[in-house]
């Protein structure tokens, strides 16, 4: 019988929620894959000619995230005064962790029953005008709209704060000028969430003058100028996107004018907390694959198990995703209660990026030649963490916040 190995008393609402979760994903998303297997596997018919996913699977994605808003799941880490369920980043880590263990990169419409905080509600939306939410917020609640994240520039990646996207005052609202890149769910999204400069002087001194803005994607003036496919696939989900003199109004100002960037910054900490629950997910769904089988696998007339040389990196990558599971759910106690926990979050994001994707590596390596085929989908659990060691946060950016940290006094370990 499994134990847990987990002694921090995680609270009943959190438990609860994240059991239901797994009941719901496997009532409504198990099935699904089962019924539209040679769709949803078959990479051919996965791509139409511009590049993206078609319909067919796009109308699946969205019966789920329906089923799970309608179910109480798709909202459940948004804020109360969006009417989500307000559970929190342990509960946001929690759910993620649970969602990519059980069901790794297999029964990926799973992905989609929790928000994504770029991509739905999350407490990036908390601060919207009275106007929008009454006039986009219900469809982003229900899953019937989505967004992107718009702050990334070809010329502003880690130093965000570098962006030069302008949005420029045009009687009581803004004319929005410049270009956003790797603004992942674009070529889907309703919304983007586009962070620009409001106040060139200020910004300059890096002293505020980003603003933050709700801009429906099919308004005048904005255009994806290409789609980006990532590590080989022929899909893709990021975006390069244009804004050529876009009218922006009152009501789609996001927070307070020229105080953007703590709302940037915000989304940057779910996507670290997001990350950290993939690594450490993807991690535990990989080890599983990888102890299952070198128990069944024989060579020299006796179980790969016995081999030191097999298991001993296993049993290495099973220290580090303990080790990254702890500390996720520890900075997310940290930041629920308020903490400030920078140095926590970017360890946690950092290590368990790190690990996950040792723990695929030694889980392919394990399986042999196995490993390598796209059926056992080791290779896609790894392309997906070797990809996110750079999102929201290189490594190297995050070792150099914990070093700024630790330098300015904040060393508790």
């Amino acid at each position: 019988m499994s134990m847990s190995a987990i002694a921090f008393d995680i609270p009943a609402e959190v438990r609860d929620a994240v059991e239901g979760l797994e009941a719901f994903v496997r009532r409504e998303v198990f099935p699904r894959h089962e019924k539209h297997a040679a769709l949803l596997n078959d990479e051919a018919r996965r791509i139409t000619p511009a590049g993206i996913l078609p319909h067919e699977i796009t109308d699946i994605i969205d019966e789920v995230r329906f089923a799970s808003a309608k179910a109480g799941y798709y909202a459940m880490c948004a804020p109360t005064e969006l009417g989500g369920g307000g559970l929190g980043l342990l509960a946001y880590f929690s759910a993620f962790e649970r969602i990519y263990h059980l069901c790794g990169p297999r029964q990926w419409l799973a992905h989609h029953i929790v928000s994504h905080w770029a991509k739905g509600p999350s407490p990036v939306l908390k601060n919207l005008t009275a106007e929008a939410k009454v006039s986009m917020l219900p469809k982003i609640m229900s899953g019937e709209h989505t967004l992107c994240f718009g702050l990334s520039e070809p010329g502003a990646g880690s130093d965000a704060a570098g962006i030069q996207t302008r949005a420029d005052f045009d009687g009581d609202g803004w004319r929005l000028t410049g270009g956003k890149i790797w603004t992942t769910n674009a070529p889907h999204a309703e919304y983007c969430i586009v962070f620009a400069v409001t106040d060139p002087e200020a910004s300059a001194k890096r002293a505020g003058g980003i603003s933050t803005f709700l801009v429906p994607l099919k308004a005048p003036g904005v255009s994806i100028s290409r789609i980006i496919k990532m590590w080989g696939s022929p899909v893709g989900d990021e975006a390069e996107l244009r804004f050529d003199n876009v009218r922006i109004e009152p009501h789609q100002l996001l927070g307070k004018l020229g105080q953007g960037f703590a709302t940037a910054m915000l989304g940057v900490d779910l996507g670290r907390i997001y990350n950290s629950a993939r690594g450490v997910g993807l991690g535990r769904w990989a080890l599983d694959q990888a102890f299952d089988y070198v128990q069944v696998r024989k060579a020299f007339g006796k179980p790969i198990s016995e081999y030191q040389g097999v298991t001993f990196p296993l049993a290495e990558s099973a220290m580090q995703i303990h080790a990254a599971h702890l500390m996720a759910i520890n900075v997310a106690f940290l930041k629920d209660r308020g903490e400030r926990a920078v140095k926590e979050l970017g360890m946690a994001k950092a290590f368990a990026v790190e690990a996950g994707a040792r723990a695929v590596d030694r889980a392919m390596q394990a399986h042999g030649a196995m490993g390598m085929t796209n059926e056992l989908l080791l290779t896609e659990a790894y392309s997906t963490l070797r990809k996110v060691n750079i999102a929201d946060g290189s490594n190297e950016i995050l070792r150099r916040q914990i070093v700024k940290e630790m330098l300015a006094g904040h060393r508790d370990l």
